[in-house]
């Protein structure tokens, strides 16, 4: 008989917010909206006040307003997101073994036969009220004996609260809830089975496999077995990506400042557009200097996740400008990029974002066809 697993989701309440108001404490209990202006951009993030007007996350800022004029609008601080989402990371790192860290401000913890040491219920407990204390972020958990359960009890116990579905109660636990609870539900699907005579997941449950799957093909054994609390999911463990790096040695030791901040530049260009292609992010940058006496020398810095040439080359020059030893000539220079995440996307959704993103989707297809040095700044050429 297989083995009944024991998995945790953990997710940090309207994440963005919490941040602001705790940097900000004046904004707690206020109707807020984190996400660019008023008139311009989208909704990254609102408080559970303006949530009660209609209002959610990746709404358009002018919908979001008519809905709740009256709310206070802050731009966000990437910076902080990243700072914050690693100190959670850190503590959950420090005791969990094994979790996945699904996004910026999401975990799940697999703590399958662990109950021969401790009682994962209260472990549980132990290590939110842990992560609350450090960070002053509020979090709700959820435990239950898959991936799927855990996330919508996870869900139905917000905002900061926790609760736990036996494995025997699974499927008790789903039947009554909306159908459209099931993570991965689109709108046009969610008509396609209230049309069906399906609103809640107990009517899911309770139709014939067959059935849905002539309706809705392969997709619909898929929901029958979700309906049915019947998820197989991995916890993939949680790793820091490798980095991505560049380095130049110069025929010739340099002095020429515009050479070698010109280097620099398309260095950084180029670890960039690699990060593009991987789909990821990086939350540090590093700038390597070597002298012709062969010392070498590096300095980091933590940065908001990002993939974008023109808020990572300001952090290569500052640090180039910090660690250059003035009126000595370089040999090699190195940019590297490390922390690289694929979950840390969503902290992008502000005011420029859709247009940067897009204009950094034109010129990635323009170096993909014609090659990376078919466009760059004028400042490498």
């Amino acid at each position: 008989m297989p083995q009944i697993r024991t998995i945790a989701h953990f997710d940090l309440d309207a994440f963005f917010v919490s941040v602001e108001c705790i940097n900000n404490p004046s904004l707690k209990g206020k109707p807020l909206i984190v996400g660019g202006s008023r008139e311009r951009g989208v909704v990254a993030a609102c408080s559970y006040e303006t949530r009660k007007y209609g209002v959610h996350s990746a709404m358009p800022m002018a919908t979001a307003m008519r809905l709740c004029p009256q709310a206070t609008v802050v731009k966000g601080t990437r910076g902080e997101y990243s700072r914050y989402s690693r100190w959670v990371t850190e503590i959950i790192a420090a005791k969990a073994p094994l979790f996945e860290k699904a996004s910026i401000d999401e975990f799940y913890l697999d703590l399958t036969g662990m109950d021969r040491y401790f009682n994962p219920w209260q472990w549980t407990i132990d290590l939110r009220q842990e992560i609350i204390d450090k960070t002053g972020l509020p979090i709700s958990f959820a435990l239950a004996a898959n991936k799927m359960i855990a996330k919508i009890a996870t869900n139905e116990a917000k905002p900061n609260g926790y609760m736990q579905v036996p494995p025997d109660m699974g499927k008790a636990f789903l039947s009554p809830l909306p159908v459209n609870t099931i993570p991965g539900i689109g709108t046009q699907t969610y008509r396609h089975l209230l049309l069906m005579g399906m609103q809640t997941i107990g009517d899911v449950a309770f139709r014939k496999p067959a059935d849905l799957e002539f309706f809705l093909g392969n997709y619909g054994l898929e929901l029958w077995n979700k309906a049915n609390g019947i998820h197989h999911g991995d916890v993939i463990p949680y790793h820091e990506a490798k980095s991505v790096s560049t380095e130049n040695t110069f025929e010739t030791s340099s002095t020429d400042m515009d050479f070698i901040i010109s280097e620099l530049v398309r260095m950084t260009e180029r670890v960039s557009y690699e990060l593009r292609q991987d789909d990821k992010m990086a939350g540090c940058i590093a700038v390597k200097i070597r002298y012709p006496d062969f010392e070498t020398t590096s300095r980091q810095t933590v940065i908001a996740y990002t993939c974008y040439d023109d808020e990572l080359i300001p952090a290569a020059k500052a640090l180039f400008y910090k660690l250059y030893r003035k009126g000595h000539p370089v040999r090699l220079l190195g940019v590297r990029l490390s922390e690289l995440t694929g979950e840390a996307r969503q902290t992008n959704l502000f005011e420029d974002a859709e247009k940067k993103t897009g204009l950094y989707e034109a010129i990635d297809a323009v170096k993909g066809r014609f090659g990376k040095k078919a466009i760059s700044r004028a400042r490498t050429v």
